[in-house]
């Protein structure tokens, strides 16, 4: 057969993406290739992977829109782990007949485990509007929603689609328990699996968890009860060995939590991840580095996802070439509103930015309010409030006609209700923190539709910022975690943004070192507090005593008293990081940090 096509599906590329709609047949001749696509669904099922595949190329070459024929070729490569040309050819089927149902749900399944929330948001929100008395798509997209870091909405359709099913399913249950714990609601959590466990013999899936969510919550024993359970029933599975290996290291056994991951088979790129964290703790970063390196090429061949790089220049371009010094007069603020204010804590993902959550909500004035994806939400909406028929930023422009002087209210207002809703502030709170990685990017917009809150900006040395997001699974940034390359080049290009934000607009921003924060506790902590307006409260000095569940990467080393062990760990690192230290020269240097 000719070239494949660089997706992946195996089909040419005329016939694949580079092809043309208006050459191709119409969907209506895949009729008379019926019964060559049955007997393909027939292969596949019956595991002659290689027939099949051969059979659906020809049937594709003849009628490359047929979606029957693509839903079979999907399957095969999703089966296989091969999520990149799955993807591509649901979606395919979607851009066909958008009311497939069947085509619609699986791109959400293949969108989540490839880490794309952004498309598996786009396709539930798709299979909601077109059957939303289904429970199959208010599930989906209580998932979706959940993993694109909006649980309080994503828990709406876990609880619609027990509705509309009438029955307490256990796998709608088991993830409206992970959401739970996910807005740290641990004790609703912990009651949903028990009720798992009233109801009769539990999954292995759902005990695993319910291990997770004991782990979170500092229970370790509870966590190795639970993955004995889980272990009886699914013998070998990897995900529960993971899970234990977690467990032995946070209780401190890493030699035994070594041996538990080395004898896991085929290694996922989780375990690896996992297997790399621990190595670095043990002081052997050589075997850390390669586990991480191993692990992010596995990812990326299983999802077909690597850094957005072009994508993310472009959008800060277009950021930078906005908010400009000229314009700094003609941007309109907003005015404040009655009630709780924001504290924007702002810096690249392992920058220290839970650390900074959990000390300020330590005061009795602050509630935490996590990684809110409202600031993200308020730049979509931008075009649609200022009826603008410009992309944002360019339209904010629209600020300047009179009919639509109110539109920065609008969009404050927005963000206040939906925080409201979230019932994040309690009574007395005057504050609460937003801390969603990467809102620095929309720093022009913060400023002018919060022009009174306090913005705390945290800095750390670039090279331990970039080791630490590559030895971890995000995918915040365009996915530029999944290579180290990615890594430092998207926080060269936040870097440049900032500092051009800074120049150009006057923002109420206190830069914090995460290296001061650990040296100088007591008069940092003072520092913010004072930048805030609030009263010291020594409890600010003991954030590991705050109860609060971190819901990101860091909720175990919050945990844990204030440590300098990763302060300019990336030392350790040098030899691995020297082909992205002149990425990060420019940063460094901008920031006061050398390579020394």
């Amino acid at each position: 057969m000719a070239e494949a096509c660089a997706c992946g599906s195996t089909l040419r590329p005329l016939r694949c993406c580079a092809m043309d709609p208006a050459t191709a047949s119409p969907p209506g001749s895949a009729l008379m290739l019926a019964p060559g696509i049955r007997e393909a669904e027939t292969l596949r099922q019956a595991g002659e992977t290689g027939r099949a595949l051969a059979l659906l190329q020809e049937v594709l070459e003849l009628a490359p829109w047929a979606p029957a024929a693509l839903s079979v070729l999907a399957r095969l490569h999703w089966e296989a782990g091969r999520l990149g040309p799955a993807f591509v050819l649901l979606e395919r089927i979607v851009a066909v007949d958008p009311a497939n149902q069947e085509a619609l749900r699986d791109a959400v399944r293949v969108a989540l485990q490839r880490g794309d929330v952004f498309a598996a948001l786009r396709h539930a929100r798709a299979s909601v509007r077109g059957d939303p008395l289904s429970p199959d798509a208010h599930h989906l997209l209580g998932l979706s929603l959940t993993a694109a870091n909006r649980p309080v909405p994503g828990e709406h359709h876990y609880r619609r689609a027990l509705e509309l099913a009438g029955r307490r399913e256990a796998a709608v249950l088991g993830n409206l328990a992970a959401n739970l714990k996910a807005q740290g609601r641990i004790a609703e959590s912990r009651a949903l699996y028990g009720e798992l466990r009233a109801l009769g013999p539990v999954p292995a899936g759902v005990l695993l968890g319910e291990a997770r969510m004991e782990e979170a919550a500092g229970d370790l024993d509870r966590a190795a009860a639970v993955l004995d359970e889980a272990e009886a029933g699914a013998p070998g599975d990897a995900g529960v060995a993971l899970a234990r290996a977690v467990v032995a290291s946070r209780r401190g056994a890493r030699e035994h939590a070594l041996s538990v991951l080395d004898g896991i088979g085929a290694a996922e790129p989780a375990v690896l991840m996992e297997k790399g964290r621990l190595l670095d703790r043990m002081g052997r970063p050589a075997e850390a580095f390669a586990a991480w390196s191993e692990g992010k090429r596995r990812l990326r061949e299983a999802t077909g996802q690597d850094y957005g790089a072009a994508e993310a220049a472009g959008e800060a371009a277009r950021l930078g070439g906005f908010f400009t010094p000229e314009r700094r007069r003609l941007l309109p603020r907003a005015p404040v509103a009655p009630g709780a204010q924001p504290i924007f804590i702002l810096g690249f993902p392992r920058s220290g930015t839970t650390l900074v959550e959990q000390t300020l909500s330590a005061h009795p004035a602050v509630a935490a309010g996590d990684e809110l994806p409202l600031v993200g939400d308020l730049a979509a909406m931008v075009p649609r409030v200022l009826s603008s028929p410009l992309g944002y930023p360019e339209a904010l422009a629209d600020l300047w006609m009179g009919d639509e002087a109110d539109g920065l209210e609008t969009l404050r207002d927005h963000y206040l209700r939906r925080v409201r809703g979230m019932g994040i502030v309690g009574p007395g709170q005057a504050w609460f923190t937003d801390k969603m990685p990467l809102n620095e990017w929309h720093l022009g917009l913060i400023g002018m539709v919060f022009p009174a809150s306090p913005m705390i900006l945290l800095v750390r040395h670039p090279a331990d910022v970039v080791l630490s997001v590559f030895g971890n699974e995000l995918t915040h940034g365009f996915h530029c975690a999944f290579s180290l390359e990615g890594a430092a080049r998207h926080f060269a290009l936040a870097s440049e943004l900032v500092a051009q934000y800074r120049a150009n607009l006057a923002l109420r921003l206190l830069p914090v070192r995460y290296e001061d924060l650990v040296d100088d506790q007591e008069a940092t902590v003072r520092r913010m507090l004072d930048f805030v307006g609030l009263p010291f409260d020594p409890a600010c000095l003991a954030p590991q005593e705050n109860r609060r569940y971190a819901r990101t990467a860091s909720y175990a080393q919050v945990t844990e008293k204030l440590y300098d062990r990763s302060r300019y760990r990336w030392r350790a690192y040098r030899d691995q990081l020297a082909p992205v230290l002149p990425i990060l020269a420019p940063a460094m240097a901008r920031l006061g940090y050398s390579d020394e």
